[in-house]
């Protein structure tokens, strides 16, 4: 495993992924996740059927398309690169998660421009999934790797949140992260095999989760 794997899922990468809880607030709230059991359960559904199965499936298509705009540096190479931002976009119901999905994928590709690895023409207003996607590209990481990783990330992501959120605790959460890693795995297995624009999901709890934080009275995170 590459070295630079492990800095592309430190929780100390600096893209403002702690600021977000993706409709988990909502759902503490709400009582709809209020101990480890209904918190994995959220996490288990979300990397079953959720919107991130789709972006998951898309990393090892868009790597191939970024390394043909990399050799190539043409419009039409970069058009291609547009047509995936705006598609995975665009299937993100909510505001608050799509000006996420900006800011980290900025941010992202910011910091690789300062670690001398910038996009053709130095672009960098790409969503989270086509940043990714270019970090592995740039530090040559394998698209299960990758896949992996981005699924893991997201999970981290979510305890994180719910420490802030639950009385859970850091060694629950510890454990709820190793619980998740044989889905992980298996997940990241059938999605490298999947045409991302053929995958259906039914997380329609996330979705209102995700557009009704907006209306929470106090909130701790932007989505």
């Amino acid at each position: 495993m590459k070295l630079e794997f492990l800095q592309l899922i430190s929780p100390s990468l600096p893209v403002g992924a702690f600021s977000y809880s993706e409709g988990l607030e909502w759902l503490v709230q709400n009582k709809k996740v209020y101990d480890e059991k209904t918190l994995f359960n959220w996490i288990e559904s979300e990397l079953s059927r959720g919107q991130i199965t789709i972006e998951a499936s898309s990393i090892p298509y868009i790597m191939r398309d970024l390394v043909h705009w990399r050799d190539n540096k043409d419009i039409q190479n970069k058009l291609i690169i547009q047509e995936w931002n705006s598609w995975l976009s665009s299937l993100r119901d909510s505001p608050e998660v799509r000006s996420q999905q900006t800011q980290m994928g900025e941010s992202l590709l910011q910091l690789l421009i300062d670690l001398d690895h910038p996009l053709p023409d130095n672009k960098k207003k790409f969503i989270w999934p086509i940043a990714w996607a270019w970090a592995g590209v740039c530090w040559d990481i394998s698209p299960i790797d990758l896949v992996e990783g981005f699924l893991y990330s997201w999970v981290a992501n979510q305890l994180s949140a719910a420490l802030r959120l639950l009385s859970l605790g850091p060694t629950k959460a510890q454990q709820l992260q190793k619980k998740s890693l044989i889905l992980i795995k298996s997940q990241a297995c059938y999605l490298l095999e999947q045409n991302p624009k053929e995958i259906w999901v039914s997380d329609v709890g996330a979705i209102m989760a995700q557009q009704s934080h907006a209306e929470l009275y106090s909130r701790l995170f932007r989505s």
